[in-house]
């Protein structure tokens, strides 16, 4: 998985392209909303870009056994949502254009945050890596490029034709969707030792900063009196990380698949419990229906 065509080029590639379908999605408007309605965007944001870093360094440093695992726990807590939550979002019946917002101004932050973070990690939890040095500059630049570069050019075809972004958006998403399942299924087979370990030495961890910061996000959303479907969306888009995006950081830029490991569990994590939330919310929706129709 390290080093050579694949991690240096063709996973990159995935990347951009996954991004570039992400920008397919996105207008102008969806990075100015959050100044016309602060309140849900600064709650999903401040869960995102401020409390689940904090849990992720906490997490790490009460419960993971070894500095691999705790490292590429903060670097999966440093990620943005990326598209899945913006899907799981639009079957749970949240607040899709809240979603999508905090997506996108959460992307662009990360191009700074996720460099910072994880040069934080390396020196936190530095055993047996003390000769490791995070490429922090060429991170960010390359995090630009595999990023914000395609996702520029997905709101440009956007612009120019509408049609060919819905077109295409779909496919992409499933291509996103298939190329995940490969990038987790190369890393239990070249790590598999490692992630057997992992699970039983990490799973504890995985498992509740997921749980804790659908909590959190959740109770913020509620705090601030939000209504039920922007609640949905900031407790999804705090829960569920773009895992892909950290499996990619740690076999290419930091060329150590053992950092992938809980990216690739906590993937699987967060489909389990975004699963029981888009199944409560439809419940939810079809007792509201059925209530409404009894009293009509």
């Amino acid at each position: 998985m390290t080093g050579g065509l694949l991690s240096q080029l063709v996973l990159p590639l995935c990347l951009f392209i996954i991004m570039f379908g992400m920008g397919l999605t996105l207008v102008l408007g969806d990075f100015t909303r959050i100044f016309r309605f602060p309140r849900p965007a600064l709650a999903g944001l401040g869960g995102q870009m401020l409390l689940l870093p904090l849990v992720g360094f906490a997490l790490a440093a009460w419960l993971m056994p070894t500095p691999a695992l705790a490292i590429g726990l903060v670097l999966l807590a440093a990620c943005p949502g990326g598209v899945t939550s913006n899907m799981v979002t639009y079957m749970a019946r949240g607040d899709l254009a809240l979603s999508v917002t905090l997506t996108a101004v959460s992307s662009l932050l990360a191009v700074i945050s996720i460099p910072l973070l994880v040069g934080l990690a390396f020196q936190v939890f530095d055993g047996g890596y003390h000769s490791v040095r995070v490429p922090a500059a060429q991170m960010m630049v390359s995090l630009m490029l595999m990023t914000l570069l395609p996702i520029a050019l997905g709101m440009w075809v956007r612009t120019r034709s509408e049609k060919l972004a819905r077109w295409l958006e779909p496919k992409i998403s499933l291509f996103g969707m298939l190329f995940l399942g490969a990038l987790i299924l190369g890393v239990l087979v070249r790590e598999g030792d490692q992630v057997v370990t992992g699970l039983m030495d990490s799973g504890v961890a995985i498992i509740l900063l997921n749980v804790i910061m659908m909590a959190l996000g959740l109770g913020s959303a509620l705090l601030l009196r939000l209504d039920s479907a922007q609640s949905t969306s900031i407790m999804l888009e705090t829960g569920i990380q773009n895992s892909t995006l950290a499996m990619l950081i740690a076999t290419s830029f930091l060329q150590d698949d053992e950092l992938a490991v809980p990216a690739a569990l906590y993937s699987l994590v967060m489909y389990v419990t975004a699963t029981a939330v888009v199944i409560m919310r439809r419940r939810s929706a079809r007792l509201n229906r059925i209530a409404a129709e009894q009293g009509a």
